[in-house]
């Protein structure tokens, strides 16, 4: 798509932002599975991880999730746009689910309303991330906004 930049010069600060939002799903995930390995996969939280409600299922899928996203900004040159894309629509669903059903014996990840809103701001903040993220050839990259606006560069 011609509108959404490539090379963009502040592609350093957002792999950043896409390690940050990648680890501290990860960290989430694995104190969630310390704190409910005791309970059911799908049973209701009984305690509070980083003041959120979360059961085993929950912490499994926050798990993968930070894990694809540390794994793509590693690898970087556009897996990580991708896997930022994916990983962010993918979180807007699951929060779109358990919203859905959060005071319903269907709320398999254990979701409360904490954790929907953490999940909305992390999948849209990866999405975010992809947009500005892109990098090409120069050569294949086109000129510069402000070459193409008849301004100094």
């Amino acid at each position: 798509m011609a509108h959404i930049p490539v090379n963009h010069p502040l592609r350093p600060m957002y792999r950043l932002a896409g390690f940050v939002a990648g680890a501290y799903l990860v960290v989430f995930g694995v104190l969630g599975l310390i704190a409910t390995a005791s309970d059911g996969f799908l049973g209701e939280p009984a305690d509070r991880v980083l003041g959120q409600g979360v059961n085993l299922l929950g912490s499994i899928v926050s798990l993968v999730a930070g894990g694809l996203v540390l794994l793509g900004t590693a690898v970087g040159r556009n897996v990580d746009v991708q896997v930022d894309k994916l990983v962010g629509w993918g979180l807007l669903v699951v929060g779109s689910y358990a919203l859905a059903t959060i005071r319903t014996d269907a709320n398999f990840f254990g979701y409360s309303i904490s954790t929907v809103v953490v999940t909305y701001l992390v999948g849209l903040l990866l999405i975010t991330i992809s947009l500005y993220s892109k990098v090409a050839a120069p050569e294949k990259a086109g000129a510069p906004r402000q070459v193409r606006e008849g301004r100094p560069a």
